[in-house]
């Protein structure tokens, strides 16, 4: 309980030359004080002995913490450490060095500046590897540690976090200005014996996958001290994941064709079958949150890897997942079976819900709290809420992947396809409607030139006609003309016989 005086790891920093001679290096020869293991108090043996939310494991069949357990396990790489140097005001050494201790198989010792390192009125201190010019080239040690500075009153003792990369380069690394040292008289000295406390973790982190990296007492004070920090960096993370769904259901017209999409048969069996493989998702959550520089960095991770597990259903198939998840969750992964999916065949109530300012909300399930957890413990509270916000964090982020890179891409073709079909339709109905356009200019030319060709005919028929009546007009003349010939030489002729039968009758007259 109280505040605690703390800082994180805004003042970190080597000690430069300080701590670099060959005394130093070793930190074997020589040290100050008395360094002894700091015990555990009951509460902390009781908070060891037991799984709190962010240790729970999850749905499926195997434990993400039983399948790690070949190798060292938080707890193993943990150690915390007392240091007491007495007769403090009479010291006029530069610097102050403990006794070297082991934390997950490495060395360490604590390095201390009465004085300042290279700073005037402020007490220095550092957390060094121990022979570090010994190790092997290329070697690096990377650990979360606190350092606190005793108080006769806890509550006003002073502690500072930090994270770290040991290397040859940073062999140490701690606080040139740690505290005043006008405060340092003010309770810090009891029988003039500074009192300084250290935990280191040690992290073997995974770049594959989100990994535990403290061990759980530890973990309980960094959450009372880092949770506002932690739940900032998950909520602007969902923040902008929520936003990014939010803007695209905006787009009406947009968000209209997405939800017919998901109600065809297509758009369903696409919404089943989006998927991606695990270790691509997980690879992309490390490299997402974790921040080698950021202290809050291993709270993080110790959420992610919960809520990995909350959502992981080892070797059960999808369908049976189904039934045995928690209503409303949205994705499902298996480590076993390398695989990230949709939970649900009802894809657009889970998006409309992640765009949802509700969704930067715990679930209503947790707020009841489960029995095993439930009590008056603020921290366990606050690591159901961690755990939670992990959980909802994973969940995010493979939703938001499977959506951008699998529905969308699916949507995105669908509406190509669906463009090019309206393209060869339009594309078709122009021709239909250019060869009826030149069908109908053809039949009018067709038209045309048979009137042209009747009037024609008509005109021939006509010109025939008047032809034939002028002909018939001219023999008919002409028969008349004829007639009157004929009529004139019969005339004639009977003239003649007339007067060739008087000349008979005459001559006969004669003759007789």
């Amino acid at each position: 309980g109280g505040t605690l005086s703390r800082g994180a790891t805004g003042g970190g920093g080597g000690a430069g030359g300080g701590s670099s001679s060959k005394a130093s290096a070793n930190g074997s020869s020589g040290a100050d004080g008395v360094l002894s293991v700091t015990p555990d108090s009951p509460a902390d043996s009781e908070w060891r002995a037991r799984r709190g939310p962010l240790d729970a494991g999850g749905n499926g069949d195997v434990d993400w913490t039983d399948e790690d357990a070949t190798g060292l396990q938080p707890t193993d790489l943990y150690g915390k450490f007392t240091w007491k140097i007495e007769n403090f005001s009479e010291i006029s050494k530069r610097e102050l060095r403990s006794n070297v201790f082991e934390v997950g198989s490495y060395k360490w010792y604590i390095l201390v500046y009465p004085q300042g390192c290279d700073v005037h009125n402020h007490l220095s201190l550092f957390l060094c590897v121990a022979d570090y010019d010994k190790l092997l080239p290329g070697w690096s040690h990377f650990a979360q540690f606190t350092i606190a500075v005793v108080n006769k009153d806890p509550k006003k003792s002073k502690y500072s976090d930090t994270l770290h990369r040991f290397c040859k380069k940073e062999h140490d690394w701690g606080w040139k200005k740690f505290m005043e040292l006008s405060k340092v008289l003010d309770g810090f000295t009891v029988a003039d014996t500074l009192v300084i406390k250290a935990q280191v973790q040690v992290i073997h982190e995974k770049p594959a996958r989100p990994f535990r990296c403290l061990e759980p007492q530890y973990r309980r004070e960094l959450v009372r001290v880092y949770l506002t920090n932690v739940e900032g960096i998950c909520r602007r993370f969902l923040e902008e994941r929520r936003d990014q769904l939010a803007k695209f259901q905006e787009d009406s017209d947009r968000w209209g064709d997405m939800r017919e999409f998901l109600g065809t048969a297509q758009g369903k069996a696409q919404a089943q079958l989006a998927s991606e493989k695990a270790d691509v998702l997980l690879k992309g959550i490390v490299k997402r949150f974790f921040n080698e520089k950021e202290v809050t960095s291993t709270l993080v991770m110790d959420a992610l890897c919960c809520g990995c597990q909350a959502l992981d259903i080892g070797s059960t198939k999808a369908e049976d997942a189904f039934k045995q998840f928690v209503k409303g969750r949205s994705v499902w992964l298996s480590a076993s079976q390398n695989k990230c999916s949709i939970a649900t065949d009802d894809l657009l109530s889970i998006l409309e819900r992640a765009a949802s300012v509700d969704s930067l909300d715990p679930d209503s399930e947790t707020d009841g709290g489960d029995e095993s957890f439930a009590g008056d413990d603020a921290v366990e509270r606050d690591e159901r809420r961690l755990a939670d916000l992990g959980r909802r964090t994973v969940e995010m982020y493979v939703l938001s992947h499977l959506f951008t890179n699998r529905i969308e891409v699916a949507f995105a073709e669908a509406q190509a396809i669906k463009m090019q079909e309206a393209l060869i339709a339009e594309e078709e109905e122009a021709e239909r409607v250019a060869a009826e356009i030149d069908g109908a200019k053809k039949s009018k030319k067709a038209k045309q030139k048979a009137r042209k060709k009747e009037k024609k005919e008509a005109e021939e028929a006509e010109l025939a006609a008047k032809l034939a009546e002028e002909e018939a007009a001219k023999a008919a003349i002409r028969a008349v003309e004829e007639a009157k010939r004929a009529e004139e030489r019969r005339k004639r002729d009977a003239e003649a016989a007339a007067i060739a039968e008087a000349e008979a009758i005459e001559q006969a007259k004669q003759a007789a």
